[in-house]
C-alpha cells in the first residue's frame, strides 16, 4: 500500500469552518522526542497533523522538522496547549506567544487549555478557567489561533465555561481508546457542535494483548493497533496515536484502506471498564 494514502486523510470540520485532519502524530515529552519519526511522517507517511503541548518541552524540535520538511505552513495542522501553570489572561496570552516564537511560526491551527485545573493562584478553578479563556477567545479573534479548544474537560467543565463566555470550544481532547469510552460527554460534546478529539488510542499498549482485539485484528489480516485507531476513526473521533518509530508510525497510518464491520464496531465498543491509562480529571471541581 503507498505511504502517500494518508495524504487524502479525511477531515472532520469545526463550527467555524475548518477541516481537521481525523488522524495526526501525537508527541510527547514520556520515552523522548525523535526528529527521524517526525519527519518520516511528515515526508514519508503524509501526515500532515501534528499534536504537542508546552508541557512535552519539544516546541523547538518540532518546529525544525516542520521547517526541515519543506512542507508549506498552510498545509500543517499545527496542535500545541496550554499548560495550567500558566493559566490566568496575561500568562495565557504571554505562554501563546512564546510557543509561537518557540516554534517559529506565526499562529497554531488548533489550541488548547490542557486540563480543568488551574494551577496559578487568584481564583477558583472555574474563574481561572473563564479567565484564561478570554484570553484564548482574544487570540482566535487577532488570528494567533485558528481554532481554540480544551483538554481533558468534563460535561461540568463544559457548562460552566459555555455561562461563562462567549465563543463555545472548537475541540475537546480527551482520552479514548476501546477501555475508555466517554460516551455522555462525546454525546454532549456533538450537540454542542465541540468536536471531539481521542488521545491515548491504544490504551499506552493495553490494547494489545486483549482477545477481542486480537480476534479482530487476525479476521482483518491487521494489527491491534490498526484496529484500535481505525476502530476510533470510524466513530468519527479526531485520533492522535504517538509513537517514535518508523515503523509503528508506518503502521499507524494505514488505516484507511479497510473497514471494519457493524459487530466489529460493537465488539469493540462493549469493551469499555471506565479505566484511564492517564490522569483522570473527574474529581476536578
Amino acid at each position: 500500500m503507498p505511504l502517500a494514502s494518508v495524504q487524502n486523510c479525511p477531515t472532520v470540520p469545526l463550527s467555524n469552518g475548518l477541516q481537521i485532519p481525523v488522524l495526526g502524530l501525537g508527541t510527547s515529552h514520556n520515552g523522548g522526542y525523535s526528529h527521524d519519526a517526525v519527519m518520516y511522517a511528515l515526508t514519508e507517511c503524509g501526515i500532515r497533523h501534528i499534536d504537542t503541548a508546552k508541557r512535552y518541552g519539544c516546541e523547538a524540535k518540532l518546529g525544525k522538522a516542520v521547517r526541515e520538511s519543506g512542507l508549506p505552513r498552510s498545509d500543517l495542522w499545527l496542535t500545541n496547549k496550554l499548560w495550567p501553570g500558566d493559566y490566568g489572561y496575561t500568562a495565557a496570552k504571554k505562554a501563546c506567544l512564546d510557543s509561537c516564537l518557540e516554534m517559529g511560526v506565526e499562529y497554531f491551527d488548533l489550541y488548547l487549555m490542557h486540563w480543568p485545573e488551574s494551577k496559578t493562584p487568584g481564583g477558583s478553578n472555574r474563574e481561572m478557567r473563564a479567565e484564561t479563556w478570554r484570553a484564548l477567545e482574544e487570540l482566535y479573534k487577532e488570528g494567533v489561533c485558528h481554532a481554540i479548544g480544551v483538554s481533558n474537560f468534563l460535561v461540568h467543565h463544559l457548562e460552566q465555561l459555555k455561562e461563562d463566555c462567549t465563543v463555545v470550544p472548537h475541540v475537546n481532547q480527551v482520552e479514548y481508546h476501546p477501555f475508555q469510552q466517554p460516551n455522555h460527554l462525546i454525546q454532549y460534546c456533538r450537540q454542542e457542535g465541540i468536536v471531539f478529539e481521542g488521545y491515548s488510542p491504544l490504551a499506552k499498549g493495553q490494547v494489545f494483548n486483549n482477545p477481542t482485539v486480537l480476534q479482530i485484528a487476525e479476521k482483518h489480516r491487521r494489527t491491534p493497533a490498526q484496529i484500535c485507531i481505525r476502530w476510533s476513526i470510524q466513530n468519527g473521533v479526531v485520533t492522535i496515536p504517538k509513537s517514535t518509530k518508523k515503523k509503528r508510525i508506518q503502521e499507524n497510518c494505514e488505516v484507511f484502506g479497510f473497514q471494519l464491520e457493524d459487530e466489529d464496531m460493537a465488539a469493540l465498543g462493549s469493551l469499555h471498564d471506565g479505566r484511564h491509562v492517564t490522569w483522570d480529571p473527574t474529581n476536578v471541581e
